[in-house]
């Protein structure tokens, strides 16, 4: 049985994140990822300017730039009679991009094996339990391999399994469902993030390259279908076109960290894809944890770095989360968001202040 310092169940931003920093510190640390990467996932596949800080850190922010991706230079809120509204988003270094999260997250995940975290992929963790004399963690696999580890991170998404074996895992909210796909870039689509209101609910599109458009729906499984109808004719689809879904949508928050757990990205705290920060609060609650977990393990720290973690945590939402509750009202109830995109026309401070609070580069 392999012993780490740290182990990290799933290898997305907000694992990758934890799992580069944590080996970039000398921990010993071992990332579990159930899937091969590289592979698609559902996502507005934005980068909103609050992450570039995080890369840097990371000696990735140049590397992503590499990436084939889209430069996204406004938003654009078309209400459902088609009336629009433009904000325009931070430019330079600081701009917003879009880039497919196959390609991101396996570069992510390549930068933390560079830094020496060690990676398995295709591997499912199957339980978990305590060591005898609260000495960390026992780590079983389907395949049958076993881990011991002195900390655990719940990086696995809203559906964390590090939370369901650890009975923590709240009851979801099945309101909403979400489909997205990579399409045709339409002619003259330009740089910009659309996101469109519909009686049904909301379609988010953005440019990911020169070549493919992002799309995203977002509606309540009965409507869902109706969208669907909506997008292939917009978008002269296929009705047999393949789309990839996820739910759900809204899940109660945990408590970030407890004693030699903790919890990051979509695992703690489950936000809106209509802001786009999801990527964001992967990547800054990855690098948090790790270093609560870096202080823990040097044993040198005058406050209770879970305790530190759970407050920086908190921190890095406050602020934001009236935009998330305006956004999960606004796909619930899509007239309500028209007519405040209406009441933008006349008061574009209004939009101006939502955009300014989401793509804010901390």
């Amino acid at each position: 049985m392999e012993t780490f310092d740290v182990a990290i169940v799933g290898g997305g931003p907000a694992g990758s994140s934890c799992g580069a920093f944590c080996a970039a510190a000398g921990l010993r640390t071992i990332v579990l990822e159930r899937e091969k990467f590289p592979r698609e996932k559902v996502c507005g596949d934005c980068l909103n300017p609050a992450c570039w800080p995080v890369l840097r850190r990371l000696g990735m922010a140049e590397r992503v730039r590499q990436l084939p991706h889209g430069i996204l230079y406004s938003v654009e809120f078309i209400a459902i009679r088609g009336r629009k509204i433009v904000v325009d988003l931070p430019s330079g270094e600081a701009s917003e991009i879009a880039v497919k999260r196959s390609l991101f997250d396996a570069l992510l995940l390549r930068r933390a094996s560079e830094l020496g975290a060690h990676i398995c992929e295709e591997t499912t963790v199957s339980a978990l339990s305590k060591r005898a004399n609260n000495d960390g963690w026992r780590i079983e696999t389907s395949g049958g391999r076993i881990f011991a580890a002195k900390t655990l991170v719940g990086a696995d998404g809203r559906n964390s399994t590090v939370a369901r074996l650890c009975n923590l895992l709240p009851r979801p909210s099945r309101e909403r469902v979400a489909l997205q796909a990579h399409i045709p870039l339409p002619a003259d689509f330009g740089n910009r993030v659309v996101l469109q209101f519909l009686p049904e609910g909301y379609s988010g599109q953005a440019p990911v390259n020169r070549e493919e458009l992002n799309l995203c729906l977002v509606s309540n499984p009965f409507n869902m279908p109706a969208l669907r109808r909506w997008a292939e004719k917009q978008f002269s689809l296929q009705q047999n076109h393949q789309w990839r879904t996820i739910t759900p949508l809204t899940r109660a928050a945990l408590a970030p960290a407890r004693e030699k757990l903790f919890l990051v990205g979509d695992a703690a705290r489950v936000v809106e894809p209509f802001t786009g920060e999801g990527i964001y609060y992967a990547l800054r609650s990855g690098e948090l944890a790790a270093q609560a977990i870096v202080k823990i393990m040097s044993g040198k720290c005058d406050v209770d770095p879970v305790t530190e973690y759970a407050e920086a945590h908190a921190a890095m939402y406050r602020g934001r989360l009236w935009v998330n509750q305006l956004s999960r009202a606004a796909v619930l109830a899509p007239r309500f968001a028209s007519f405040f995109v209406h009441l933008a026309r006349v008061q574009p401070s209004i939009l101006r202040l939502l955009t300014a609070k989401i793509v804010r580069s901390n």
